[in-house]
């Protein structure tokens, strides 16, 4: 109840308060934070913001007082050189009579302390100006600051950006590179000479690629910075095969237990390369760690935040951080600059109190003079005489962006200036007037700034806002103090077409390890010729096992995701890493197989030629006359053929040989059997001539009939033959499917059918044979033939019938082989079982050669 009550008491007085103020005319200041900064009067006004104190203290909060202001300690020379760097630049620019003449530039910079909440109250200070009161209620007029060069941090960047972009105010940054920045929906009014991070994490991307190194850590901080840092690194490092072995957040709230957590994490994994996106004041506690638990064989990668940043120069960190890599802004010269920065003196002037907070930081010294007060400040001391990163302008980085960034600003507005009225890009043609300033008026020219300052640095922003990409490659290396220097080694830039190109000088690098050589930081070994990787299932795609490639299949290179299958007609050899041609397989006469039935067969061929030579010789003799020798020449001849056929299956297929191996091989043993056959039936025919109710039985199967018989069976096979060669021919084929690893030059048969009608007709030709002469056997010849005729055809019918199984199962050259020996093994038998025992009697028994003898049987 009461405190409702106070809360409408209240309302009702600052109301009140309110009317009085505006029916005064003009616009009160309710209260001024207090900040350190620096001013200097000018037509126009700059605004600045950097982080000259490292840290900032809260008061206590008692919730009974108005609480007391925040106060700022660990005094920064470095950033404080950078604030000096913009009022130099604002002195130059005055002094140039080509850059804003009749113009006088000032400035009013404040310190924010590397804190979030004091970068919003230094931002809200310049848009609102420095007067206590304001009459002006139209609002006319310039703005308090025409742009602000901040903030160096990309987290306070954002918010600041977020509420300025609002009213277009135009800020341009030497230091934020959060690559969320480039959003101009978002942020439509910032603009920085610094690359943004999208560029930097692939220009180490780029550095680490270089070397071969795909298992890497990753430590970034827990802001804007670090986040969108390492977001942008997981999304990038997949298109290099860089794969991350940990990723912790360095945060700014972090515990010694923290920090402890994070070295265990390092310490157990197996990555021996560490990339840190973090602010110095984020990596220092960490590097106090490492060095605590003396933990070496690391490969450091520094962003840009911490790879210049001087508090690691000290020699007891030199054998832990000595050899770290790092991307840095692009080195500057400014000539002046150190003149300049040796002339400043403290003043008394509350807003210019920065200067009087480094003198009493470089000095060590006070410009109280109280009881207490032990060393008290003249204000001239010499600056000379001192050696810190405040006056050591040998690398002026951010020095030099805020340098640009200043230089933006006043080009945008000498363009400004210079429009002509009725040719001014704003509505009408017209043009923003300088007593009347705009914000957004400024940012459209800001956007179009294209220069080069007077070192030979160009300076122009894409449409995103953003700089030029540049960077030094940066190595800690030994000085002759044993602390650390930085050497540039190297440049990363970006090229139109290209796009970012890395250039290295390998031989200044300085590495930090026993070999002086890089580390190796791979989850696995690469995988050597001949063999491929295998990912581990639930890992990294850098981690995995090295599988030998396939037979057939080869690798020609490390670490290949596959194995490369070979052309049909090559395979792979011994080592997987080459494909080498294919054996190929056919039965050669040079084979120690195709020399044994070569010679097989033309010793078959011989044998023949030697019988018919012993039947021409004793043409005349009982035993050759009685068994029909015009039969037994042409049965000699046909043998002859059976093995000459032979010759035809063996050496490399060619169309000519495919196509008469069978056929004449299906035409000799048709000539071969039909003459047995023929032979068969005169036997019988000759028996049955012998009895009185038979006598005629030679008139129907005399030697023309015994010819045509011969000739119509003979034809049939030829026709068969024809019409198999000119439907399917058999062609010359490489086979693959016998054994990969070579190819069998074989014959196809063309059509199975053909060639299915060419055997079965020698099978029935054959079976009838067999089937006559074994009626035939018992005649009452002494020397019947028959009988032997039915021993023949039981060896030929019995070689084919095992022929058919052994063929098919038989692979490559080897059922060429089967069936030569099945022609082989069936010629041989009908020439031995038939022309044996008559040549056995011929040469060995003569006195058994004569009629009486052959005739026994009838006698006895």
């Amino acid at each position: 109840m009461w405190i409702t009550l106070l809360i409408n008491i209240y309302l009702i007085l600052k109301c009140i308060s309110a009317a009085v103020v505006l029916r005064a005319g003009a616009c009160q200041l309710q209260g001024r934070f207090r900040l350190n900064g620096m001013y200097q009067d000018g037509d126009v006004i700059l605004g600045g913001m950097f982080e000259a104190h490292f840290f900032t203290l809260y008061p206590e909060l008692t919730f009974r007082t108005e609480p007391a202001p925040p106060y700022c300690e660990i005094f920064s020379m470095e950033s404080f050189q950078n604030v000096q760097t913009m009022a130099f630049a604002i002195n130059e620019i005055n002094m140039n009579p080509n850059l804003l003449p009749n113009i006088i530039l000032g400035y009013h910079i404040h310190d924010n302390c590397v804190t979030f909440g004091m970068a919003l109250r230094a931002a809200m200070s310049l848009v609102s100006g420095i007067e206590e009161s304001f009459i002006n209620l139209n609002c006319t007029g310039p703005p308090p600051i025409i742009g602000i060069v901040g903030h160096p941090s990309s987290t306070p960047s954002i918010a600041i950006s977020s509420v300025l972009g609002l009213f277009r105010v135009p800020i341009v940054s030497h230091y934020a590179t959060c690559s969320c920045l480039s959003d101009r929906k978002k942020y439509p009014s910032f603009f920085r000479t610094i690359p943004s991070d999208a560029f930097q994490v692939r220009a180490m991307i780029q550095l680490i690629s270089h070397f071969g190194w795909t298992w890497v850590g990753l430590l970034y901080s827990n802001d804007d910075y670090g986040t969108y840092a390492a977001q942008s690194f997981h999304q990038e490092m997949q298109l290099f095969g860089i794969c991350i072995a940990f990723s912790e957040p360095l945060r700014y709230d972090s515990n010694p237990r923290d920090i402890q957590r994070i070295m265990a994490v390092i310490q157990a994994s197996t990555s021996r390369v560490v990339v840190v996106f973090s602010p110095s004041t984020l990596v220092i506690p960490l590097i106090n760690e490492v060095v605590l638990q003396n933990m070496t064989g690391r490969q450091w990668i520094a962003s840009e935040s911490w790879a210049t940043s001087p508090v690691f120069y000290t020699p007891h960190f030199l054998p832990f951080l000595g050899g770290t890599l790092g991307i840095a802004i692009r080195r500057g010269e400014i000539e002046g600059l150190r003149e300049f920065l040796l002339q400043l003196r403290p003043q008394n002037d509350p807003r210019n109190n920065m200067p009087k907070i480094f003198w009493e930081n470089m000095f060590g010294c006070s410009f109280e003079t109280g009881a207490q007060a032990k060393n008290v400040c003249t204000g001239q001391e010499d600056l000379s005489t001192t050696n810190t990163s405040y006056t050591d302008v040998s690398e002026l980085r951010a020095a030099n962006n805020v340098y640009k960034a200043v230089y933006a600003l006043a080009h945008a507005l000498h363009d400004l200036m210079k429009c002509e009225e009725g040719k001014g890009p704003f509505s009408g043609n017209s043009c923003a007037d300088i007593t009347n300033l705009k914000p957004w008026q400024l940012v459209h020219y800001l956007q179009k700034v294209n220069f080069s300052t007077r070192f030979g640095d160009h300076v122009s922003f894409n449409k995103n806002g953003d700089a030029l990409a540049i960077y030094d490659v940066m190595n800690w290396q030994p000085g002759s103090d044993r602390s650390i220097r930085i050497h540039t080694v190297g440049v990363v830039r970006e090229e139109p077409e290209k796009g970012l190109m890395l250039t290295l000088d390998e031989d200044a690098i300085y590495w930090n390890f026993e070999t002086k050589k890089p580390p190796q930081s791979v989850c696995s070994e690469s995988c050597p010729r001949g063999s491929r990787q295998a990912t581990r299932k639930g890992h990294p795609v850098c981690c995995f096992d090295c599988l030998p490639c396939r037979d057939g299949e080869i690798s020609n290179t490390t670490d290949p995701t596959k194995c490369t299958v070979c052309p049909d007609d090559f395979w792979s050899n011994l080592y997987k890493d080459q494909c080498i041609p294919k054996e190929v397989e056919f039965l050669s006469y040079y084979d120690p197989l195709g020399i044994s039935l070569t010679t097989a067969s033309l010793l078959g061929t011989c044998f023949c030629a030697f019988v018919m030579v012993i039947f021409v010789h004793h043409h005349n003799t009982p035993i050759v006359r009685a068994n029909n020798s015009e039969l037994s020449f042409l049965l000699l001849f046909s043998l002859k053929l059976c093995f000459l056929c032979v010759l035809l299956f063996i050496g490399r297929p060619q169309l000519w040989t495919c196509q008469l191996r069978h056929a004449v091989f299906g035409i000799s043993f048709v000539l071969c059997i039909s003459s047995i056959l023929v032979k068969t039936m005169v036997v019988i025919a000759v028996f049955k001539s012998s009895r009185p109710e038979g006598k005629k039985a030679m008139k129907w199967f005399g030697a023309a009939q015994q010819r045509c018989t011969i000739l119509v069976l003979t034809a049939i096979q030829v026709v068969i033959c024809a019409v198999w060669l000119s439907t399917a021919s058999p062609t010359p084929h490489k086979n693959n499917l016998y054994i990969r690893s070579i190819i069998v030059y074989e014959c196809t048969i063309g059509s199975v059918t053909g060639f299915s009608m060419l055997l079965g007709y020698i099978g029935l030709l054959a079976a009838v044979s067999f089937l006559i002469a074994f009626l035939a056997r018992n005649l009452p010849d002494n020397f019947n033939e028959a009988k032997f005729i039915t021993f023949s055809m039981l060896i030929f019918c019995a070689v084919w019938i095992t022929f058919v199984p052994a063929y098919v199962s038989s692979p490559g050259k080897y059922s060429v082989a089967v069936e030569i020996f099945a022609i082989l093994a069936s010629s041989f038998g009908l020439l031995v079982a038939i022309f044996a025992p008559k040549c056995y009697i011929i040469l060995l028994h003569p006195e058994r050669n004569n009629k009486k003898t052959i005739m026994g049987r009838e006698t006895h």
